[in-house]
């Protein structure tokens, strides 16, 4: 084996690029160059230039993630060409119709392909259905290439399980599920992981299995809160704290512990629709994740509307109302903002004319102006309600006293989404989910 691309890998004869260095591809791309020689490969220019000054795009790592590696950061697909393992690590997102949007995927697919010669080892990131990579993007591979997939070049499937926010859940500390398209091509791939996850990995029995494993991980959390904000929902309705109800069953040795809130971001909000969009072409119509989804969707204006209601309860007129959001990424201590669930109960409470204040200390007005049309502004006062949408560090220690000066009068509504400040909270009118 000893021209085995491991091998050449270790020895340095041979190149490993990483394709879209976003959370998850710049901390596998940074750990690969402290072993073995990396392209960084982004379309994005703005944020290659970030990356050779030891700058990460997202936020998530320090300067110190960039020493000691051997890692050239490129824009221009020429790079690529004498490259012999590709990681593709792009965004699946959905569309405005909760259909997967596999353009990126496609995109990285062709890039590759531009650059794909025999003997290479393609392994994908990305989360996707069962077959989406055999599928969709092998023949993306073949067609542009010219090559043939298993006698010219191999290909894999290994699912991200990075955490935005989680220093403890790190890269080299979970466990890394990898596939082959066959034996040899597995072991191959295995081991070029196991470069990097101090872990260890876990050997899936093929492609299909391990793009399975990924998206049932992030469904079965979904339909957990799912069922937790329902719960919410209901104990709201007869008047019951619902923390303190998880905390009653949650002394149960096997009480599975799940907390109500905004279900966004790029994975659990995400993953569930290629789930249940493959299932309907194999003639399924799941039931259990769509009702779960629609559940986790309408939370935002559930909340808006609670909201609404407590500031009617008080006596005051709804159109001349002014209400400060504290929070706007998807969850806490990132800046990351897509498909941040806060914008739902904003967008609720201006559906009833209400002035909305928006802050968050990690998050870019400029990029939430561009992504949903509602700019980040410094905290203000006579405020109806605060809504503490984002249980970010910063806002963990205020304190009653705080929230009253700004707030009429020092009277509102309090409404603590995530029940950070339960039992904290004595004058205002306190909400929780």
């Amino acid at each position: 084996m000893s021209n085995s691309i491991y091998n050449k890998l270790i020895a340095k004869e041979a190149k490993l690029a990483v394709i879209g260095l976003g959370y998850v591809g710049l901390p596998i791309a940074l750990e690969f160059a402290k072993k073995i020689k990396v392209v960084g490969f982004d379309i994005n220019q703005a944020r290659v230039d970030l990356m050779r000054n030891k700058k990460d795009p997202s936020n998530e790592l320090d300067a110190t993630a960039f020493e000691n590696c051997d890692i050239h950061f490129t824009a221009d697909l020429e790079d690529l060409k004498d490259v012999q393992f590709f990681i593709v690590a792009v965004p699946t997102p959905i569309d405005d119709a909760n259909l997967p949007d596999l353009k990126p995927l496609l995109g990285a697919s062709r890039s590759v392909a531009q650059a794909l010669k025999k003997g290479d080892y393609v392994v994908f990131e990305s989360t996707v259905y069962p077959g989406c990579t055999e599928e969709d993007c092998i023949p993306v591979l073949e067609e542009l290439s010219g090559l043939t997939f298993m006698e010219d070049f191999k290909v894999g499937y290994s699912p991200e399980r990075i955490n935005p926010g989680d220093k403890e859940h790190t890269l080299q500390n979970v466990v890394k599920v990898v596939s082959g398209c066959g034996a040899e091509s597995l072991e191959e791939i295995a081991k070029t992981y196991e470069l990097v996850v101090d872990a260890g990995v876990h050997r899936a029995a093929s492609i299909k299995v391990a793009e399975a494993a990924k998206i049932i991980e992030n469904t079965q959390r979904d339909v957990n809160i799912a069922l937790i904000n329902e719960l919410s929902i209901i104990f709201n309705r007869l008047g019951i704290n619902t923390y303190d109800v998880l905390e009653a069953a949650g002394t149960k040795w096997n009480f599975l512990r799940f907390s109500p809130g905004l279900v966004g971001g790029h994975c659990i909000g995400v993953d569930p629709y290629y789930l249940t969009h493959k299932a309907q072409q194999a003639g399924y119509h799941a039931k259990i994740i769509n009702s779960g989804r629609y559940v986790n969707d309408s939370m935002g204006f559930y909340i808006g509307k609670q909201t609404t209601k407590k500031i009617i309860a008080q006596g005051k007129h709804i159109q001349d109302a002014k209400v400060l959001v504290m929070g706007a990424t998807f969850k806490e201590d990132v800046s990351d903002i897509r498909n941040s669930k806060v914008i739902d109960v904003v967008n609720e409470l201006k559906s009833f004319q209400v002035k909305v204040d928006l802050v968050d200390p990690h998050a870019s007005s400029e990029e939430m102006e561009h992504e949903y049309g509602v700019s980040l502004v410094e905290i203000g006062k006579d405020y109806d309600a605060i809504i503490v949408a984002v249980n970010h560090r910063d806002y963990k220690n205020l304190d009653e006293t705080y929230f009253k000066s700004l707030m009429k009068d020092g009277q509102g509504v309090f409404v603590d989404i995530k029940g950070i400040y339960k039992g904290k909270i004595n004058d205002l009118e306190y909400w929780s989910l």
